[in-house]
């Protein structure tokens, strides 16, 4: 059970979700003491072009001696990225001592087809998937299981352990799964993929601390005891992430549009309030017992670094990939 009690009570926290000093007045979360005790880990997207791979290679180079659990690449709609996706896990592996972690999906594929991309991803020195149903194709609205493949994310799961011993996570969703028909059909479908061999949830991406403490609390309720790491997307294009939100189901607090309004040409001051909000999220989150985080990094590493510092997580000598 997370700490949500405990945390209110060390730092006083009001109904939305702010601090508040000895005098009631609303302080900052970050003002507590640094964690030293929170673990990272990075999600990325496969470079399409070799511009784009060279800021990649520079990004994992700053993020690297940050030490995180593990890295994540994703897969594209319908498989789109699929082998720039293990083009990018392999040069992870041969290059650099992180670890990756390949996202997979089962959208328009057959189990065969399916099956021959997690040998490929074992073959290169990676056991660890991030195993997803997937969104539809472009241009198509509503998930259809391909009749030979995999239906669903718990189905993927089970086959891939059936391949190999594979570090497994999963997707979990602290607002509901949009197709999702309740909140505990989402928690059901969530316990079908653990039953099946998941060892770790990712979250969608939230704003709300609550909910996601809610949701925890939730999911223990449940029965359902893997780790779930929160997913921390630092908004750096409001316009964009508020649209996206929308489609996904993830709740755009009013706050955060003040915040950003009138910044539509001033990204710098707009990379500064997203370095705030998501440090102030995190913290707030380690306060009521989370100390795992899962950072959407867009492939750049200056919000990264800058959340890891206010998380207390520093940067440390990096041992060279053998």
């Amino acid at each position: 059970m997370v700490r949500r009690k405990q945390a209110n009570t060390l730092l006083n926290v009001n109904r939305h979700g702010r601090t508040l000093g000895s005098s009631g007045g609303p302080v900052p979360a970050i003002a507590a003491p640094l964690p030293d005790d929170v673990k990272v880990s990075f999600e990325f997207f496969p470079p399409a072009n070799p511009d784009a791979q060279a800021q990649f290679r520079e990004t994992l180079a700053r993020l690297e001696p940050l030490g995180p659990e593990f890295v994540s690449v994703t897969y594209g709609a319908g498989g789109t990225t699929q082998d720039r996706t293990l083009e990018t896990v392999a040069e992870i592996r041969r290059t650099t001592s992180l670890e990756p972690a390949a996202h997979l999906t089962c959208v328009g594929k057959s189990r065969a087809e399916v099956d021959d991309v997690a040998r490929r991803i074992w073959d290169a020195g990676i056991n660890r998937i991030v195993a997803l149903r997937g969104d539809p194709p472009k241009g198509e609205t509503r998930y259809q299981p391909h009749p030979d493949g995999y239906a669903y994310a718990a189905d993927l799961v089970a086959g891939l352990k059936r391949l190999h011993d594979f570090k497994i996570a999963v997707a979990a969703y602290p607002e509901v799964h949009p197709e999702a028909l309740s909140a505990d059909a989402d928690l059901d479908n969530l316990k079908r993929k653990v039953d099946a061999g998941a060892e770790l949830g990712i979250s969608q991406y939230f704003f709300d601390t609550e909910v996601f403490l809610r949701y925890l609390e939730r999911v223990r309720a449940a029965g359902i005891a893997i780790p779930v790491i929160p997913g921390i997307l630092p908004v750096t294009n409001f316009t964009q992430v508020a649209r996206f939100s929308k489609m996904c189901g993830t709740s755009v607090p009013s706050w955060m549009a003040e915040l950003f309004d009138g910044l539509d040409d001033d990204p710098e001051t707009r990379r500064m309030v997203a370095a705030s909000i998501a440090a102030e999220q995190c913290r707030l989150l380690h306060a009521g017992g989370v100390g795992r985080f899962h950072l959407y990094t867009l492939n750049h590493s200056t919000l990264g670094i800058a959340i890891c510092r206010m998380l207390g997580v520093r940067p440390q000598a990096v041992a060279k990939a053998a």
